[in-house]
């Protein structure tokens, strides 16, 4: 530690020695400054502490790009000064723990809202103020800016009120509440303008103040006797031929009349104003009109500065409100933010993270699973980021909302380029050491870490899952990328020491340090022993600390204390690509030579570097150590391939309970339309059947009146026998329909026959019934099987007929059952349940052989890994099948095929790969 101090107390001291040593090697130096007499400045003040701490934060914010998170949420605000102040990273992070839960708290009430708030209407009213405290007198515009955002205030907080006006909705609403209640809305001030000023036509109206409706009445008074003065003597000058049309005009703020030069004798006395450039048409006013334009132009500038009064005491109002008003669109602000945090939250699937607090006596663990890198997640918006500039016109439309809505017609599919972690940091944990090859994620992940500790104090939801537990930090502090500086003369690695002496001068028990490649850019020998100095001191310093580093000597810190943890990028060597992943509890290794022997080096450049490392760090070759760390890995792998697959097959049987769902509810609805087309045919038959015993009695009365006393026996024979056959014709289907309805309640005993569906309701006869009544052993013909109650029907007279109207009964496509989950023997995977419906079934019967072809083919093609395709080909001449059989035994993707049961030959199921 003493050499660590040496080295990045005083930068200045220490360049001036090196020059005055003439040393350029950073070993001579380290080695000589331990020797040398340098006095340094003593510890800083706390005013300079609390000011290196704002330095610190301003630049781990940089490092992290919480600017470009900030504006990945300003497309969600609907105010101007929402959107400003995202853009512009300015938006609140919490203090204090409580602080960071209340604005959590906001986050999720306005997550839970109904309806969207309307901030319509509200715009920064900020400068209007500052212009008034100056004493700048307020332009009608800025008045009625300033109206309409009060009064588009008060209809928030009402619209926020009626949708918490039941008690459930109103405490989960309450931290949106509680941000504007308590304001004052300055009812009396929106009140005074709107009678002050009409905003619809830009003017101050005449009540405004008494004097300005006497001065304005005396006007308009005034006015329209000059008026009717310049109009008589226009018409007259007309009439006399001074001028070709009567024109009253205003020139010089006077009004006059247009007369010909030659004409001008006509208007006496009178005054020239002004002459056209032809100089055939002088604009002059009559001298009985002097005294009235005289009035005129004394009566305008009473009124106007009659106006300019009113404005400033409207002025002298807003300034004596001046604090109401702030403290109002601050809130209007921080409103607009935790909406604006919700529907981020919502773009990205966000959940809430939990806070643990952090006490000397019960140091917080970290429990986040499947987080993305929130700069990731932007790919399908990149314009959110790069396009947006904050001094734009358009991105202060983007303010007003119009952002909102363009987000939302953007596509909600997540991108996929960004790989989720998992952070399991466990309790006790200070220091967690993250090792691993070079473009491995190391980084990324400790970045996601920091973020999600901002975006977790800033109220943010974290693009996770389940919901994430960490830590409160008071501070995040990294030291990540190359602070190099020409201008002060460091170098890489004085650079680092000096971010990393200023990060442990500030930090604090409730601290998140985080620093990439520790002790890198000097000797290793001496970097490692720094580093693990370093990395000593942290663990009694701060919350937690992770740091990345390639040195394996510093992964084994954690054999001799418990709090230190140790973390691995995985890498396949297979592909020589890294997998992002995280592997806790592993120490990573750099693979250097392995990925040189895999990419083709020299066997003896491989076989003389490894004796070289052998010769350094024996250890590192344990052979045993060496296997059990490759056998673990690969135990991982495995368990992690069986976990993938059992999220597989579970996402496919929910996916076929949908579709089966799906057909469910078509098979009621077709239902319904039948019945109700059954329905309806059945009326008409009725009508029919009306009409036609109508006419046969008409026909008989017709008849009755000319027949004599001989035919009236014939007639009415036939007439009953029309009338019978019509019945006769149409009863069946009432009998039919009787006994449908009942046909669910019979009880077939053994020696019955019943018809089975399977069987394309041929009959079969009961040799036993099973105790529940559920099921039946049918014998037909010399084969015994066992079926469903309900796929079969008591045999009646009327078979026939009841066959001749289908979809008096209701239809089902499901012909399968469903297969038992799990794993088979020899470690196959159950294929989940094989059930028919459309989308896994392609019929094939009416079709010519080679049509059938094209059309299995496709079907096999389309249909996913590990599912079954039903395949109709139907008997016929045997043709289809045949090819169907040849097919599916010789197609790559085909494991087995068989008949879907033994009754049914015309349907084939087939299983894919």
């Amino acid at each position: 530690m003493e050499l660590y101090t040496l080295l990045i107390s005083k930068p200045p001291n220490l360049r001036r020695h090196c020059r005055n040593l003439r040393v350029i090697d950073q070993r001579s130096v380290l080695r000589r400054l331990c020797f040398s007499t340098i006095s340094f400045s003593s510890t800083p003040t706390d005013s300079q502490r609390l000011s290196l701490s704002e330095d610190l934060q301003n630049k781990t914010l940089e490092i992290l790009e919480w600017k470009r998170v900030c504006k990945q949420l300003s497309a969600f605000t609907s105010t101007s000064m929402g959107f400003s102040s995202a853009v512009n990273g300015d938006i609140p992070i919490g203090r204090t723990r409580e602080e960071s839960q209340r604005l959590l708290n906001q986050t999720a009430a306005a997550f839970s809202l109904r309806e969207p708030l309307n901030f319509s209407g509200i715009e920064d009213a900020s400068e209007i103020v500052d212009s008034s405290i100056s004493g700048e007198v307020m332009r009608i515009r800025e008045l009625c800016v300033l109206k309409k955002t009060l009064w588009s205030a008060r209809k928030l907080l009402q619209q926020l009120e009626e949708v918490s006006s039941d008690d459930d909705s109103f405490e989960r609403n309450y931290p949106l509440l509680e941000i504007l209640r308590g304001c004052n809305f300055l009812i009396e001030l929106e009140q005074k303008i709107e009678f002050c000023v009409d905003c619809t036509l830009s003017t101050i109206l005449d009540g405004a103040s008494e004097e300005l409706e006497i001065i304005r009445s005396e006007r308009r008074r005034n006015m329209e006797a000059l008026d009717y003065l310049l109009r008589s003597v226009s018409r007259q000058i007309f009439q006399a031929g001074g001028i070709n049309n009567p024109l009253v005009t205003k020139r010089r703020s006077r009004m006059c009349v247009a007369i010909r030069a030659s004409h001008r004798s006509l208007l006496r006395d009178g005054v020239v104003l002004n002459v056209s450039s032809s100089g055939a048409t002088y604009f002059m006013e009559p001298r009985e009109a002097v005294d009235l334009n005289n009035n005129e132009v004394r009566l305008a500038n009473s009124e106007k500065d009659e106006e300019q009064t009113i404005l400033s005491l409207l002025t002298s109002e807003i300034s004596d409100s001046a604090v109401e008003i702030k403290y109002l669109l601050d809130r209007i602000q921080e409103l607009d933010l935790a909406v604006a945090r919700a529907a981020y939250a919502k773009w990205f699937n966000g959940v809430s993270p939990i806070l643990n607090p952090v006490t000397s006596e019960n140091t917080s663990a970290v429990d986040i699973e499947g987080i993305k890198h929130p700069l990731l997640l932007e790919s399908s918006r990149s314009f959110l980021i790069d396009d947006i500039d904050p001094n734009s016109q358009t991105s202060l439309q983007m303010g007003r909302g119009i952002g909102v809505e363009c987000s939302r017609k953007l596509s909600d599919s997540m991108p996929c380029s960004s790989v989720p972690i998992d952070i399991k940091i466990g309790r006790g944990t200070n220091v967690v050491i993250i090792s691993g090859p070079n473009a491995g994620g190391k980084t990324a992940s400790m970045k996601t870490l920091g973020l999600a500790s901002l975006m977790s104090k800033a109220g943010m939801y974290l693009p996770a899952r389940k919901q994430p537990k960490l830590p409160w930090f008071d501070l995040v502090l990294a030291d990540i990328g190359d602070h190099q500086s020409l201008e002060q003369s460091l170098s890489t690695f004085s650079g680092h020491m000096l971010q990393i002496r200023n990060i442990l001068e500030v930090a604090s028990k409730e601290t998140l340090v985080l620093i990439d490649e520790i002790g890198s850019g000097t000797d290793p020998s001496e970097g490692v022993a720094l580093s693990a100095s370093i990395l000593q001191y942290l663990k009694d310093k701060v919350s937690l600390a992770v740091v990345t580093t390639h040195y394996a000597d510093l992964s084994r810190l954690r054999d001799t204390d418990v709090r230190f943890e140790n973390a691995a990028m995985e890498f396949c060597l297979d592909t020589l690509q890294p997998t992002y992943r995280i592997l806790w509890g592993c120490a990573g290794e750099s693979n250097a030579l392995k990925i040189a022997r895999k990419i083709g080096f020299d066997v003896k450049i491989i076989q003389r570097a490894e004796s070289w490392l052998e010769m350094l760090v024996p250890e590192k070759l344990d052979e045993r150590k060496g296997l059990l760390y490759d056998s673990l890995l690969e135990e991982r792998n495995r368990i992690g391939n069986q976990e993938r697959e059992a999220a597989s097959l579970h996402s496919a049987v929910m996916d076929l309970y949908h579709e089966i769902q799906d057909e469910a509810e078509d098979l009621d609805w077709r239902e319904m339309a039948q019945m109700a087309k059954e329905s309806q045919r059945f009326q008409e038959e009725f009508k029919a059947a009306k009409t036609q015993i109508e006419a046969s009695v008409q026909e008989f009365e017709n008849q009755l009146r000319v027949a004599n006393s001989h035919q009236f026996s014939s007639l009415i024979k036939k007439a009953e026998s029309t009338i019978a056959s019509v019945v006769s014709n149409h009863r069946p289907n009432i009998v039919l329909i009787a006994e449908e309805m009942d046909e669910g309640s019979y009880t077939p005993k053994p020696g019955k026959q019943v018809h089975v569906k399977h069987l394309g309701d041929k009959p079969a006869t009961v040799v036993e019934v099973s105790e529940d009544g559920r099921t039946l052993l049918v014998q037909y013909g010399k084969m015994r099987f066992r079926v469903d109650k309900s796929s079969t029907r008591a045999v009646s007279g009327r078979s026939s007929v009841a066959s001749s109207l289908p979809g008096l009964r209701k239809q089902t496509r499901v012909t399968g059952n469903l297969r038992a989950l799990g794993r088979k023997k020899g470690g196959e995977v159950s294929r989940g349940p094989m059930v028919q419906t459309s989308k896994n079934t392609v019929d094939l019967r009416g079709m010519r052989v080679e049509e059938a072809s094209h059309n299995l083919n496709i079907a096999i093609a389309s249909r996913e890994p590990g599912s079954v395709l039903h395949v109709i080909h139907g008997m016929g001449t045997g043709v289809v099948k045949e090819q169907v059989l040849k097919i599916l035994r010789t197609h790559p993707q085909i494991v087995r095929f068989e008949q879907e049961s033994p009754m049914n030959y015309g349907c084939t199921v087939a299983f894919i790969k």
